[in-house]
């Protein structure tokens, strides 16, 4: 029977973990780290069959990985989404799952709006204009108009949790009329917007009316393909998506036909169903997306916040206690039942 408690962290996208292994060793936890994204199943089991705990960065922890894992008392994710942990099977495994929702919702949601600002004024292609005009010695703003003032126009916001309701109240002083839809808020939540401007809609009027339409919801069943043919369809020709969520929220075929065909002015995404997208993606080349590489979470503050979340979540479920923000609550009497002995054996 082994004494300490041990940790393996399946892949990470920090330089090191040095700090992390320097905080667990006063608590007499081992921690093993491993850079095992797009390795096989069976080598990411090998390396982490006899962990008590997980923390999982982007490697995908499916029904037969997990199944093969009896030690493993607790997964963290690292970050805010979990689709890459099959959550039916941890719960039925009583597999406390874990994750970290807070740590970089003030980022993502000042890249949506930076994104919303770079759509309205087109700075990716007035930068080529710049170019082309020094080329040829004169101003020719051919491609840029027109161009639309933000005051009196209507932001739609789909999902309007942790990140949704930031970007609402940071761009509540710019003259927008701002529109939420989000079915799931408690009545007191929805109240608390509600006081504070924020309008609610059904979905389709969402889309119909909102001049600048930006996305943050968890990626479900329901959400996939949220964005799609019948949806774009329903937009402003004047309109422009943002989608600072999850790939699969957009169906990119769809949003790439919309954006050929003028159905919506422009878009402009940081997240994609597949990750990097290929060479032929059928976004890329289009001149009214803007695409930024999956980097709106990133900054050094957020950085450290989720750092030290994850070992505040390790070190309480080492000693028996559940981490902050559990995925699936129905695994947390077996926690609670535990006390402060620790992980069992």
């Amino acid at each position: 029977m082994r004494s300490k408690v041990k940790v393996a962290v399946t892949d990470y996208i920090e330089s090191d973990l040095n700090w992390e292994a320097q905080e667990l060793e006063k608590a007499g936890i081992l921690l093993e780290t491993y850079q095992l994204k797009f390795r096989p199943e069976d080598e990411v089991y090998e390396k982490i069959k006899d962990a008590d705990l997980l923390v999982v960065n982007m490697v995908r922890m499916t029904k037969s990985l997990l199944q093969r894992l009896p030690r493993c008392r607790a997964i963290i994710r690292h970050g805010i989404g979990y689709d890459n942990v099959d959550v039916a099977t941890c719960t039925r495994l009583g597999i406390l799952l874990a994750y970290q929702p807070d740590y970089c919702k003030e980022d993502v949601a000042e890249h949506a709006i930076a994104l919303l600002f770079a759509c309205a004024r087109k700075i990716v292609r007035s930068r080529r204009t710049l170019e082309e005009s020094s080329a040829c010695g004169q101003w020719d703003f051919h491609g840029l108009f027109p161009l639309y003032r933000l005051d009196g126009k209507t932001l739609g916001i789909l999902g309007v949790g942790r990140i949704g309701s930031r970007v609402h109240r940071k761009m509540r002083t710019f003259g927008f009329r701002i529109l939420g839809c989000d079915p799931y808020l408690s009545p007191e939540r929805r109240r608390e917007l509600e006081e504070a401007g924020l309008h609610f809609v059904n979905h389709d009027t969402l889309f119909r009316e909102s001049d600048f339409l930006t996305v943050h919801t968890p990626l479900t069943d329901e959400t996939r393909h949220i964005v799609n043919a019948r949806t774009l369809a329903l937009m402003k020709p004047t309109a422009y998506l943002i989608n600072t969520s999850r790939g699969p929220m957009v169906d990119a075929e769809a949003l790439a036909a919309a954006l050929r065909a003028g159905t919506i002015a422009g878009a402009a995404l940081d997240v994609f169903d597949v990750e990097p997208p290929p060479p032929d993606y059928p976004l890329f080349g289009l001149e009214n997306c803007i695409l930024t590489p999956h980097i709106a979470w990133a900054s050094e503050e957020a950085g450290w916040e989720i750092r030290r979340s994850i070992l505040d979540d390790l070190l309480a479920m080492a000693a028996g206690r559940p981490a902050r923000c559990v995925v699936n609550p129905e695994v947390l009497p077996y926690w609670r039942g535990r006390g402060e002995g620790g992980v069992p054996q």
